[in-house]
Formats: structure tokens, sequence, C-alpha cells
């Protein structure tokens, strides 16, 4: 589920979370689904479970998991993504949409579209 470069320039634990993000983003993973436990994670990856934690943990604080004690780490439930105005989830969108093939050509004919319906 996660590719992790352990020599790149960005560290493990902002590849963890912004490969959470995307997900989240992309609609792969949904509101309410279940996160691998910090513990497993770590053990799948060959990391340290604080590096794990900590991508959590910033997570959690931006709205995008909630922590259940003894139960686990969900995505969270109230995130909304339509009204949100947060640049940054905008570009993770269509980052997303990106690695999935969309041409700018694409999405701007979807962004016409919404905007012509809005207009109706």
């Amino acid at each position: 589920m996660f590719l992790i470069n352990l020599q790149g320039k960005e560290s493990i634990y902002e590849q963890i979370k912004s490969q959470i993000e995307k997900f989240i983003v992309g609609g792969i993973l949904k509101p309410n689904d279940k996160l691998p436990s910090v513990r497993a994670l770590a053990e799948d990856l060959g990391i340290n479970p604080n590096t794990v934690m900590k991508a959590y943990q910033e997570l959690e604080k931006n709205g995008y998991i909630y922590t259940v004690n003894k139960k686990g780490v969900f995505v969270s439930k109230d995130l909304d993504l339509k009204k949100s105005h947060n640049k940054q989830d905008a570009l993770n969108m269509l980052n997303v949409l990106k690695d999935e093939g969309f041409t700018k050509q694409d999405l701007l004919k979807v962004l016409d579209e919404v905007y012509e319906e809005e207009s109706c």
C-alpha cells in the first residue's frame, strides 16, 4: 500500500502522511476505514514506530484521521473535501487524478462542466 523511498529528500513520516492524504482525497480510503496500527505499519515498512506515530499525529491534527483507544486509527468521517477551501487538499486531489492518467485538458473539461452546471 505504501511506497517509501528511504533515500529520498522527503522525510519518511512526510511520505507516509502525504500518501495517506492522497488516498483519502482520492477516495481510496473512505470515512471510517481502519488504518494499520502504528506497530504493524512500522513493521511492514521496516521503520521506527515513532516515525509512523509522527505521521499519524499530524494527520489527526489536520482532521484526516481519528484514534479510538484500544480500537485503532480510522479515516475521519467528518472530512468534507467538497466544502474545504484548503488549497493543499485541492492540490492533492489534482495530483491523484494526474497520477491516474487524467490530462490537463480532461480536468479543464470537467471544471467547465462543473461551472456550467452552477450557472444554470
